[in-house]
């Protein structure tokens, strides 16, 4: 498999009303997309968050589980912590992992409402990640990514539905179910 790298987006991201904000991070966010990081092998998971001071909570953070007690206390925690990288924007995360890889990474957005000539099924994002390219998944917090930024991927996943017409996930949750639609070891279920 070839390197593929998580984008959690705090900004610009909209709120219940349409507004465009910046969403603060949460901590349950940094552990499970670190979990999900290291569980289905991304190279690196950034949060993307312009504040200051929501990047000095992260960096704290993780270093409590990187540097601090929880390195010694729990090695898989330590593990997935490691994985985190701080950006204050989109096109700083792009930016770095154009320096390391020495190309642009494919960016794949998710959503969970918009369909667009850009969008695509998980058949077609499993080969475009299973190709020799550098791709960033794009996850959004609040209540999604905005509609200029969305514009601006490469390509957008098709929204995960379920049984009814609640479409809210947590953003731990869909990265969860997407993560393990694109890389996961099993295609069929086992009885």
């Amino acid at each position: 498999m070839h390197p593929f790298y998580i984008g959690l987006l705090h900004y610009p991201v909209y709120n219940k009303n349409g507004d465009i904000i910046a969403s603060a991070i949460t901590n349950l966010d940094i552990h499970d997309l670190a979990r999900c990081a290291e569980t289905y092998g991304a190279k690196r998971f950034y949060i993307i968050n312009p504040f200051e001071d929501q990047q000095r909570l992260i960096k704290r953070i993780c270093r409590h589980w990187t540097e601090g007690f929880g390195a010694g206390y729990n090695k898989h925690r330590r593990d997935a912590m490691s994985l985190v990288s701080i950006a204050a924007s989109l096109e700083t995360a792009i930016s770095e992992i154009e320096s390391n890889e020495g190309e642009t990474p494919i960016l794949i957005a998710t959503d969970a409402v918009r369909n667009t000539i850009k969008n695509i099924n998980y058949n077609v994002a499993k080969k475009i990640v299973a190709s020799n390219r550098r791709v960033m998944i794009l996850f959004g917090t609040a209540w999604g990514i905005s509609k200029e930024l969305i514009e601006k991927s490469d390509y957008i996943l098709e929204p995960i539905f379920g049984v009814s017409d609640y479409n809210h996930l947590s953003v731990r949750s869909a990265s969860a179910i997407i993560l393990d639609r694109l890389f996961s070891q099993f295609t069929i279920f086992r009885e």
